[in-house]
């Protein structure tokens, strides 16, 4: 198992499975406090890097397009502090870092995961239920229906229809928009039978950012109802039961790499990089994967 702790949160790999854990720190985002852990299978991967720098360095995962309802909602406009998929990594940890990103990359390798689309999400979403309040509104989701509840804020012609009901049967799609500049932002449930172009400031089946703290929780909200939306054209693109074909058998090159790999281990160790308990766990899934 490879497994790297840092203030930011924690990453574990156990081959199958990456497992991200939000740190306690207080510089972590609400969001990633808010959405807690992730499992990540690696069927879900389409790569991993480590980006060095001189004061430390950053691991960023990269999924495969479709794969998680949060990333197909906010296409990819998360910024990095709220992007779960991203930990910062402290210089003396650099080597840790490297050897983690070695071992998923050679779990892709071996199990010749492809890097292409997917038709169906390959993670859950947020848990239910969630709320959260934000701009001129608040939003929770139980599973079945969205309740949106307006504020002080709300434009009068909104506040004054009242909290709206959705269910989430009439949904055909969401939309979510950082604000960016002076332009506001908002999260938009598409409902075809109230279809309107009218602004989030007066819509009543959006809730308008205005750039704040709280504005990515909506994302969160968003993603929930996403995952759980049974086949709109914005979500899936295929078949919900089609079954991936079995991996292709490992090629005897992959055998070297496990090798090198190995010695490679030996010298982190040698060198401090790792200690003795980092080393054989390293080692021993190095030779699992031998076997």
């Amino acid at each position: 198992m490879a497994e790297i702790i840092q203030k930011d949160g924690t990453w574990t790999f156990d081959g199958d499975t990456v497992r991200i854990v939000p740190g306690r720190d207080k510089g972590v985002s609400l969001l990633r406090q808010t959405l807690g852990e992730l499992a990540v299978p690696l069927g879900a991967l389409a790569g991993i890097a480590f980006e060095s720098g001189k004061k430390g360095g950053r691991l960023r995962l990269r999924l495969r397009d479709g794969a998680d309802p949060l990333l197909q909602v906010t296409g990819g406009r998360l910024e990095g502090a709220n992007d779960p998929y991203q930990l910062a990594v402290d210089s003396d940890r650099s080597g840790v870092a490297e050897y983690l990103v070695d071992e998923v990359r050679n779990a892709l390798l071996l199990d010749q995961v492809p890097t292409g689309p997917v038709d169906r999400f390959l993670l859950p979403g947020p848990s239910i239920p969630v709320s959260a309040a934000a701009g001129d509104g608040s939003v929770t989701f139980d599973g079945e229906q969205i309740r949106i509840e307006w504020n002080w804020k709300t434009e009068e012609s909104k506040r004054s229809a009242g909290p709206v009901t959705i269910p989430l049967k009439d949904v055909q799609k969401v939309k979510w928009q950082p604000s960016a500049g002076l332009e506001n932002g908002f999260l938009r449930f598409v409902v075809p039978q109230a279809a309107t172009t009218a602004p989030a400031k007066y819509d009543l089946h959006a809730v308008e950012l205005w750039g704040f703290k709280k504005d990515p929780l909506m994302a969160l909200v968003g993603a929930a109802v996403a995952a759980r939306l049974d086949r709109g054209e914005s979500v899936l693109t295929g078949p919900a039961d089609s079954t991936p074909a079995p991996p292709a058998p490992a090629d005897p090159a992959d055998h070297d790499v496990l090798l090198r790999r190995l010695r490679e281990l030996g010298e982190l160790h040698q060198a401090g990089i790792l200690d003795a308990d980092e080393f054989k766990e390293a080692k021993q899934a190095i030779l699992k994967r031998l076997q």
